[in-house]
């Protein structure tokens, strides 16, 4: 399991930079699926994410860190941003006993691996939104799609409730995974 797991992560991470190198210059402000955020503040969103991962998995909680890590994260150069804070939280994630280890998230204390998993589901459907904004193939490779629904189906029904995700959508019986992940996520594939 945990080489899997680094592996699907590493995995969303390639696959969502992939989208991020292709976002042209006059995209930045466009907006995406997600209605509050322009791909800016998607990349922004999900580059913040990666960053967490180094001091939660070192063992400071979230007050802790505090400001440090709010605000535009992207600066001048978006993409070498983003690349820097996949290789840290690759990384992060890699070191022996990280997996096991226990981590303390906004909501309560979580295994490393349940942290990673998240992550990892949440840079998949993130790598949608990002293709719908910049116009790119929205397609998500089976394999990660698979495992973000496995990820995400337990814990699905509070989403909506969280304020984060919009209700799920209804998808017609027999929908592919893909369809079927974005429904539980309140999305319209």
């Amino acid at each position: 399991m945990p080489d899997t797991l680094l592996e699907r992560h590493a995995e969303a991470l390639r696959f969502f930079g992939g989208r991020v190198r292709a976002v042209a210059d006059d995209q930045w402000d466009a907006p995406t699926p997600c209605v509050e955020w322009t791909v800016r503040d998607l990349v922004n969103h999900v580059t913040g994410e990666q960053l967490w991962v180094v001091p939660l998995i070192a063992g400071r909680r979230v007050d802790d860190v505090g400001d440090e890590l709010a605000g535009d994260l992207l600066g001048a150069d978006p993409v070498a941003a983003w690349e820097r804070a996949a290789a840290a939280a690759t990384a992060a994630f890699a070191a022996p006993g990280v997996l096991d280890r226990t981590v303390r998230l906004s909501y309560g204390p979580a295994l490393g691996r349940a942290y990673c998993s998240e992550l990892t589901a949440d840079c998949v459907v993130h790598a949608w939104d990002l293709s719908r904004g910049i116009g790119a193939d929205d397609r998500l490779p089976d394999g990660l799609v698979e495992f973000s629904v496995e990820e995400v189906m337990p814990y699905a029904d509070g989403l909506a409730a969280s304020g984060m995700y919009d209700e799920p959508v209804a998808v017609p019986a027999g929908a592919d995974a893909q369809t079927r992940l974005l429904g539980l996520l309140g999305r319209r594939g």
